[in-house]
């Protein structure tokens, strides 16, 4: 075949998916509104739900592995978005209003981060999906033009309302932190003024004004189109550690409906975005092997690894350990080509483990959460700023090893005063070295694995 032919032949097969997507949108629309005149009817959309030109490659995303250790499930890549590459296993720093805490996107990109996590259900109260869109999306909103971000789809935010975070969870043993009330509630321990949730969604309240709010798997989608994000996320259900098996069972069937109806929400429009998908379950292995093998059936271009993680660090091993092997599975779909994200767990323990077990980002608000009651990272632990012990460190660094701004020119005396003395400059100081801190040791841990040593 010559060149005129290759591209004649290239030339038909755009057409055919272009004519392909228009059916697939007008279907799409047909469907969505027959579904909501029949109120609550919302069948599990299946692998042959989808067009064939969904599970072919992204030209705008792809994941790319570099080195596949011969230790451990660990690898190297890079994954590849229209604002730029994420050098994987990366740390990704959490902006849940578009901002870190304490620092600029300058300060936190010149120390070596690349995806920053922002959240969906606090830039949808504000300042609004419509007004970001209106900026010209995220990117020039921030103007942080030159590096990716991803959203969440809101979910995790709702859920908090009712239940602690993820985090708490793995902090607090699972106990759970009710927003409303301490008592234990029904079987499902919702909180019954935080939350309500349907099949065709959940309704929450804002914390701001305590208007109401309804986040269906599609208007979380279309905000998010608005945001503009180089990832998104479906909708999911959070549901709680303690919980009856039944009642978990019909929160992972619910949150497979929903996330289904989100990527066919997406695949709408795809505007240059990639999705993935949130995989759920809980501690429980045969829930969680559910979910792999359906979520990894469907054309998401990422996995999540989401939902309650266990009562503790132990728990989240253990999880990992005969959970991940799942995702190299390539016999049914192609699941090892895709890059897997771990929600909301990113301390270096729990970073060290996860690697290895082929988790390739990690997103936690954890180094600038710390850093504002004065936890400084270090090579060698974690270090109490505010301690008496260091009002006299004259001339020594918070790391001898580190290179930010803040070690380059700040001692830990100096810093001692800073935060006695509330001053903001201290949050700031403190966060720019635990961001440079995170992006030194992601980068430390994957000349490791090059090496083969982990």
């Amino acid at each position: 075949m010559n060149i005129q032919q290759h591209q004649s032949m290239r030339a038909i097969r755009l057409l055919r998916t272009q004519a392909n997507k228009k059916t697939f949108e007008r279907d799409t629309r047909h469907k969505s509104s027959k579904q909501s005149s029949q109120s609550s009817t919302f069948p599990l959309l299946g692998p042959n739900d989808f067009p064939d030109w969904a599970y072919e490659p992204r030209d705008f995303f792809r994941f790319e592995i570099l080195h596949e250790s011969t230790k451990s499930q660990a690898r190297v890549g890079r994954i590849h978005t229209p604002h730029g590459i994420v050098d994987t296993p990366g740390y990704v720093a959490v902006a849940t209003n578009a901002a870190l805490k304490g620092l600029d996107f300058r300060d936190a990109d010149d120390s070596g981060q690349q995806l920053i996590f922002s959240n969906t259900y606090h830039l949808m109260l504000h300042p609004g999906a419509d007004l970001i869109a209106a900026a010209g999306g995220i990117h020039q909103f921030t103007n942080r033009k030159d590096r990716p971000f991803i959203t969440d789809s809101g979910g995790f935010q709702v859920f908090s309302l009712a239940y602690g975070s993820v985090h708490e969870e793995l902090s607090s043993k699972g106990e759970l932190k009710r927003a409303k009330s301490g008592k234990s509630n029904h079987r499902n321990g919702m909180g019954k003024d935080a939350v309500q949730v349907s099949e065709e969604g959940v309704v929450f309240r804002s914390y701001r004004d305590g208007s109401k709010f309804l986040l269906t798997p599609e208007s979380t989608v279309e905000a998010q189109k608005k945001i503009g994000a180089d990832i998104i996320i479906p909708l999911d259900e959070l549901p709680p550690y303690h919980i009856d098996r039944q009642v978990l069972v019909e929160s992972v069937d619910r949150s497979h409906r929903w996330e289904a109806r989100s990527l066919r929400t997406h695949l709408v429009d795809v505007q240059q975005q990639a999705m993935y998908c949130v995989v759920h379950g809980g501690i429980d292995r045969e829930l969680r092997t559910k979910s792999v093998e359906f979520l990894t059936s469907l054309p998401f271009d990422g996995y999540a690894i989401g939902g309650s993680l266990g009562n503790g660090k132990q728990e989240l091993k253990e999880l990992l350990d005969w959970m991940m092997p799942l995702f190299d599975d390539d016999t049914i779909s192609e699941r090892k080509s895709k890059p897997r994200h771990l929600l909301g767990i990113a301390d270096e323990e729990n970073i060290r483990h996860a690697v290895t077990r082929g988790i390739d980002t990690l997103d936690s608000c954890y180094p600038t959460r710390v850093a504002r009651h004065g936890t400084i990272l270090t090579k060698n632990g974690s270090i109490k700023i505010k301690s008496g012990k260091h009002s006299r460190s004259f001339g020594v660094k918070l790391d001898e090893s580190c290179k930010c701004s803040t070690c380059q020119h700040y001692d830990r005396a100096y810093l001692w005063h800073l935060f006695k003395a509330n001053e903001a400059l201290a949050v700031t100081l403190a966060a720019q070295h635990n961001i440079q801190y995170m992006s030194d040791l992601m980068a430390s841990i994957r000349q490791d694995i090059l090496e083969d040593k982990i």
